[in-house]
């Protein structure tokens, strides 16, 4: 018998960001649903997917952050790339987010997801998943994750090794509050 093949989906790591965040420890399927704006299902889904990865425990409640530390480093940007678009009005993500201001400065290139109430203009960057624009309003922690993320999928070195450094910072308090 041939075993099904999981394949990851971008919406597996808004997911896990999710729950590395203060208010996303402990949410259950509903409330992910509802604050990330997937369907109950989808995000059951997802969570069997991150187990089968091996980016959550068994019970599927703790992130297994070295994993998702190690994919997020190595794998993202090709696992899912982007690519710069048109420039549009949005909310700053990457190198271009308030996480990133005083580390980075960015000159004439900006990123953005765009967004129809954002607060920004810059080259379009696709988010991980259509609800991520409307889901950050919501989490700052979320949206700085997020951005790392991005950081990670498009920037250059400089870029990649501090994106990495705040990565490790949400990590060990992510630890921390076991």
């Amino acid at each position: 018998m041939i075993e099904k093949q999981i394949i990851m989906r971008p919406q597996d790591v808004v997911v896990l960001l999710k729950k590395m965040t203060s208010s996303g420890r402990m949410m259950n399927g509903r409330e992910l649903s509802e604050s990330l704006g997937i369907s109950q299902s989808e995000v059951s889904e997802v969570m069997e997917r991150n187990r089968s990865a091996h980016l959550v425990d068994d019970t599927k409640t703790r992130v297994n952050v070295l994993s998702l530390r190690e994919f997020l480093i190595y794998g993202i940007r090709y696992c899912f790339p982007v690519t710069p678009g048109p420039v549009v009005r949005g909310v700053p993500t990457a190198v271009s987010s308030p996480l990133f201001s005083e580390s980075i400065v960015t000159g004439n290139e900006s990123y953005v997801w765009k967004d129809k109430d954002g607060t920004q203009r810059g080259q379009s960057i696709t988010p991980l998943f259509h609800t991520v624009p409307q889901s950050v309003k919501l989490d700052n922690e979320l949206y700085s994750l997020l951005s790392i993320v991005d950081a990670l999928r498009i920037g250059r070195s400089r870029e990649r090794d501090i994106a990495i450094k705040e990565l490790d910072k949400f990590i060990y308090r992510y630890v921390q509050n076991k």
